[in-house]
């Protein structure tokens, strides 16, 4: 199984949580990620994303429940704004990205780009 970068494993972490709609415990995590990654690997990511107020934690018993401290569909957009601003060709980039989209992504982001005018015409 290849390793994941530590940025990848925390996308990941975040994603399950916004999936669950709630709180898990880092077990119920590791469940839920593919290829089960050591348990003490989750628990350091979740540490970090608490750490960068991302997630917040309750304590249960003698370990955390983690919730997502942030909208998803903002982290995920900062995320993909960061990687434009960061490429030696954004339009590139983002042309690439475009033409990656199933057509019912495309017609979400049209939608999104060009809202239905008031008025009717």
């Amino acid at each position: 199984m290849a390793r994941r970068s530590l940025g990848q494993l925390e996308a990941e972490v975040l994603a399950a949580l916004a999936g669950l709609g709630g709180d898990a415990s880092t077990a119920e995590l590791v469940a839920r990620l593919d290829g089960e990654p050591a348990y003490t690997t989750v628990n350091t990511v979740l540490h970090r994303l608490h750490e960068k107020k991302l997630v917040s934690r309750t304590r249960a018993g003698r370990h955390y429940r983690y919730r997502l401290a942030v909208d998803e569909s903002e982290l995920v957009a900062g995320r993909m704004h960061d990687h434009l601003r960061h490429a030696s060709d954004p339009a590139g980039a983002l042309s690439r990205f475009a033409r990656s989209l199933s057509a019912e992504e495309a017609r979400r982001l049209r939608e999104f780009l060009d809202p239905p005018k008031d008025g009717g015409g």
